[in-house]
């Protein structure tokens, strides 16, 4: 005497979403009237109800019991084979328990969630997206990026090329949208693409379902053949149940399309263009106009001092004025004083003695001292008076052409003449009444202290600071005796 129950069905196959049902008659082989406690174990119970779940029986009778399967689409119900026991529990002789089972095989079913972010990038060559995937799928699924612009204006890159996801498993692909050239003037540019988010295309002669099925069940699933097999990986279509299964053609699933933009930036932006050319057009100004006026002026200012040099004429020496001159640049400092030791009559001449000048001896006479000197340095130049003569100096001009900066002293003999700032002049000049004299062996002297050389009539700031001192005068010879 015991309990027996049998499964309508020994296998199923049921579609995550749908609905799958089988019996279960529970036969009462004992001589007293039992309850019986269905209960559902294994891995399919939190998705499997028997109705009604529990039934009386006289001895000798049966009675056949609906088993529902309606697994959720959700990673929840993984795909694969899973076994499925109904236990049979008499409540009077529980030791008479039995559990029948059949195998359930839950089909494979593809969902992606995906997002882009962010949707928009902007940049001067590329823009770097993150894309967000979650496996909503019963099965492992390995995905790939498809990006796609229309003209082929950008190229792509992800990293890594394809993500495997477990069910219920999220992870991240880093896409690169890069353009194939700069722009270096003008507006900028959107280039709009997508990106297909899908799984990792089969290898050509496998199944596409990945359940590990031969070709043959493939092949009957696509003419419309139930074979128990898996449904074909990629398919979106919405499951239906296990006794009337719908065909779903491979490569059907739903591929996610994500919207993105690059907006490439330009090198240089309109106005910096119009700055540049605004620029360009003042030096072509200034090469034009400006500067051959500048070069021609000072060119101008050059010759006239040393035309104004060679062409000043000498005062005779000896002139009568009896006070001291006073030079043309009024520099009261450059005043000179009658010959330097020299004795006076009452007459006002000079009287006979030693290192004065013999009267109808004198000749004019001029020279040029040339000074060059470096930056932060200082230099010497000087015209020394043969021996046996006399210098009565008469004029002095000084040419500072370059315009350069510093300190320059003019001595003759012992006697300071005068120290001058060079910015402060180009060209200067000195004209005494009464003559400098300058004995024998004695020098008229130019000391230059260079702060900084100036710019020159060329445009081109000179190396060295250079000054010339053009000095003019009576050469005599020296009166012998009392």
């Amino acid at each position: 005497m015991t309990t027996s129950a049998e499964l309508g069905l020994p296998a199923l196959t049921v579609a995550p979403g749908g609905v799958a049902t089988t019996t279960l008659t529970v036969r009462n082989d004992l001589d007293i009237v039992e309850a019986y406690t269905l209960e559902v174990v294994g891995d399919c119970a939190a998705w499997t109800t028997v109705e009604p779940a529990r039934v009386s029986l006289f001895p000798g009778t049966s009675e056949t019991v609906t088993v529902r399967l309606a697994p959720p689409r959700s990673p929840a119900a993984r795909a694969g084979e899973f076994p499925l026991g109904i236990r049979v529990l008499p409540t009077e002789r529980p030791e008479l328990v039995t559990v029948p089972e059949t195998t359930v095989t839950v089909t494979p079913f593809q969902e992606l969630q995906a997002a882009l972010a962010p949707r928009r990038r902007r940049g001067w060559l590329r823009g770097r997206y993150r894309t967000s995937v979650r496996n909503l799928g019963n099965a492992p699924d390995t995905v790939v990026l498809t990006p796609a612009q229309a003209g082929e204006d950008l190229r792509f890159r992800a990293t890594p090329e394809r993500l495997r996801l477990e069910p219920g498993e999220s992870g991240e692909l880093r896409l690169q949208a890069r353009a194939r050239k700069l722009i270096w003037f003008g507006k900028q540019a959107s280039w709009p693409f997508e990106v297909a988010v899908g799984p990792e295309p089969a290898p050509a002669g496998k199944a596409p379902d990945g359940g590990g099925k031969d070709s043959k069940d493939t092949k009957d699933t696509k003419d419309g053949k139930d074979t128990g097999g898996g449904a074909a990986e990629g398919t979106a279509a919405a499951p239906t149940p296990a006794a009337a299964p719908a065909p779903t053609p491979p490569g059907a699933a739903q591929r996610p399309v994500l919207e993105g933009e690059f907006i490439q930036l330009p090198i240089f932006p309109k106005w910096l263009l119009a700055l540049l050319a605004a620029l360009i057009a003042l030096l072509l100004a200034w090469f034009a106009l400006v500067r051959p006026a500048v070069r021609s002026s000072a060119k101008q200012a050059a010759q006239q001092a040393v035309a104004q040099q060679s062409a000043t004429p000498a005062a005779p020496a000896g002139t009568p004025g009896g006070g001291p001159g006073v030079p043309s640049g009024g520099n009261p400092s450059a005043s000179g004083k009658p010959g330097s030791g020299q004795a006076t009559s009452s007459g006002g001449r000079p009287a006979p003695g030693p290192g004065l000048a013999e009267p109808g001896t004198g000749r004019q006479s001029s020279a040029t001292i040339d000074v060059q000197t470096g930056g932060g340095a200082a230099s010497t130049g000087s015209y020394q008076v043969p021996h046996g003569k006399v210098f009565d100096m008469t004029d002095l001009v000084i040419a500072n052409f370059q315009g350069d900066q510093g300190v320059v002293t003019i001595t003759a003999g012992q006697k300071v003449i005068n120290t001058i700032a060079l910015e402060t002049f180009r060209n200067q000049d000195y004209h005494w009444v009464t003559p400098i004299q300058v004995s024998e062996d004695q020098a008229v002297t130019a000391s230059v202290t260079c702060e900084a050389p100036g710019t020159p009539a060329s445009g081109k700031q000179a190396a060295t600071c250079h000054e010339l001192l053009n000095i003019s005068g009576t050469l005599s010879d020296i009166r012998q005796g009392n």
